[in-house]
């Protein structure tokens, strides 16, 4: 899925995986080293771009593959993927060799068996040292791994530069700092939220309960409380009135931001168009989401795309050369020039960031550690039953104190998982 989208259906995405198929696929794979390469590849709102990128790949990789032709399929990235991915799992004479899948797909597409262990295929080639360890989490299950990496989406502080020259405020370097400066904006501009925080913005929450030690699996922790009260109090008539902000997603977020209506948001590099083409354009830096501590930068979510070899391919060899081809540096720069897409090899956003200043806090970022959903059908559950969201939103419209809300949140993750 186009990272792009990811601010306005970040959640969806996670929603989607519900349908993600649970049969075993049918046949094992075989290793011929000529025929057809049959690629899935998310489609696009604007499939120019990525095309383009793509039809590189394919004449680069036939002229050392004079015997090969490769065919590409742009599916939907709506349920209607998930219908696709089971009939390929369950019929191989329908399925590609390479696919391109959400790393939220992941547990449930791993849970089927539908793509191939890629790992002595990314340990022996020589750029798969160049993705992290954090990053390479969200391709990997039961210490398997099941597909490169291909892009992420990092989100950080967007603020107003106007604003704050204008009122003499400094970018928060904690998250009391950015809470005081949300306060001061509200007090002083009341026509403007200070930072736009929304209750169905899971990946806006998420970062603080991170920073503070807390995690998904133990939302009645002390150290999940506390993030969840330093995010929860940003709700509030000061900054962000609940009875506007408590039903926000993180796409509206972007819209509140963008539109001129916020003087901060905590908004993904995949933003970026979308904020040039509104009120704030020019008018706004970024700068990594601070943690509580001076200095600290908050963990931020690494949601994104793998490429991975299907199990019953019968092409297994060339279907890896294309992947790590269509993954490696070189086109993982030309698909952050046409789509914006972050690439995950650390040499590829390196290169970038030289040329492109924008990318150093989402860098910044990632340097510091990201962190990723539960790889486990359980978070389907959770994120379909919107637990994060209905526990954010009790504690905003103060239905539910916030060891209430933490406590019942924390009760349906554990039956999600099956554990008493």
């Amino acid at each position: 899925m186009k990272i792009l989208n990811w601010a306005a259906a970040g959640v969806a995405l996670l929603a989607l995986a519900a349908c993600a198929p649970a049969t075993a696929p049918s046949a094992s794979g075989g290793d011929d080293k000529s025929g057809t390469l049959r690629v899935w590849l998310f489609d696009e709102p604007n499939r120019a771009p990525k095309e383009k990128v793509v039809a590189e790949a394919i004449k680069e990789f036939g002229a050392a593959n004079a015997d090969v032709k490769v065919e590409v399929t742009y599916i939907p990235t709506t349920p209607a993927r998930h219908e696709k991915f089971k009939g390929a799992f369950n019929d191989p004479a329908s399925a590609p060799d390479v696919a391109e899948y959400g790393n939220t797909d992941l547990a449930e597409y791993a849970a089927a068996g539908g793509f191939a262990d890629l790992s002595a295929d990314l340990g022996s080639w020589p750029e798969g040292k160049d993705v992290g360890a954090d990053l390479l989490k969200s391709a990997t299950v039961d210490g398997k791994v099941y597909g490169l990496p291909w892009f992420i989406g990092i989100r950080a502080l967007y603020y107003r530069t106007d604003v704050f020259e204008e009122l003499g405020l400094k970018p928060p370097t904690t998250i009391e700092n950015l809470a005081s400066a949300a306060r001061e904006i509200r007090k002083k501009k009341p026509e403007l939220y200070g930072v736009a925080v929304g209750g169905e913005y899971t990946f806006g929450a998420l970062p603080f309960v991170w920073d503070a030690g807390g995690d998904i699996e133990s939302l009645d922790s002390p150290e999940a409380r506390k993030g969840v009260q330093a995010y929860t109090d940003l709700l509030s008539d000061d900054n962000c009135p609940p009875q506007t902000c408590a039903s926000l997603t993180g796409g509206k977020t972007v819209e509140l931001f963008a539109s001129g209506k916020a003087a901060m948001g905590i908004l993904g590099n995949f933003s970026r168009s979308a904020v040039d083409a509104g009120a704030a354009a020019g008018k706004y830096a970024v700068v990594p989401l601070p943690g509580a501590k001076e200095g600290a930068i908050a963990p931020a979510f690494s949601g994104g795309n793998n490429l991975g070899v299907m199990k019953s391919s019968k092409h297994r060899s060339l279907a890896v050369k294309f992947l790590q081809l269509l993954g490696g540096k070189a086109y993982q720069i030309k698909m952050y020039e046409a789509m914006g897409n972050l690439p995950t090899l650390t040499s590829a956003r390196d290169e970038l960031a030289a040329k492109d200043s924008f990318l150093k806090p989402f860098l910044d970022t990632v340097a510091a550690g990201t962190r990723f959903v539960p790889i486990d059908p359980a978070w389907v559950k959770i994120d379909n039953q919107k637990v994060i969201p209905t526990m954010l939103q009790k504690i905003a419209t103060k239905q539910a104190t916030l060891d209430q809300a933490t406590d019942e949140a924390a009760a349906a993750v554990k039956a999600a998982f099956g554990r008493s």
